[in-house]
């Protein structure tokens, strides 16, 4: 009997050690997410992640805009079918699908240009995530980390 509760108390401690060491990449990117303007450091937008089959996808759910601003503009210079509709609302993010201890393989859109890149999201920890926007190979590209919006 006391081997027995011994073996249930070392198997419960372990489950727990596992639950809490838990990988990030086990975890998903799907959430509000406040992205972070690399080059002034100020917060651009929120976007939400979620998932659709087995992909996931973003789009701008809220602007932070600087005054005199549009606050609600137009993506002029988007390409196809995102030309000349509005940015809130508009899908950002698609086509990221699981692999390694991230997502890859599909694109993000910045609006204020309308240039599409390849993407690479990461979390770095539960509440931040690593968006890694580049054309050709992830050497020629931007970096941003995105703050979790609860």
């Amino acid at each position: 009997m006391m081997n027995q509760a011994r073996y249930l108390m070392c198997a419960a401690s372990l489950l727990l050690l596992m639950m809490i060491h838990a990988p990030l990449s086990a975890q998903s990117p799907v959430g509000r997410w406040k992205t972070i303007d690399d080059k002034t450091g100020k917060p651009k937008s929120i976007v939400e992640i979620y998932a659709y089959k087995d992909e996931f996808h973003g789009r701008i759910v809220e602007l932070f805009r600087e005054p005199g601003e549009d606050p609600d503009p137009i993506c002029d210079l988007c390409p196809g079918d995102k030309k000349n509709q509005k940015t809130k609302g508009m899908t950002i993010l698609w086509g990221m699908k699981a692999k390694g201890s991230g997502w890859e393989g599909g694109s993000i859109l910045d609006p204020k240009t309308g240039d599409v890149y390849s993407c690479y999201l990461e979390l770095v920890n539960p509440n931040k995530l690593k968006v890694r926007g580049f054309i050709g190979v992830s050497l020629l590209g931007r970096t941003q980390y995105w703050e979790k919006v609860q």
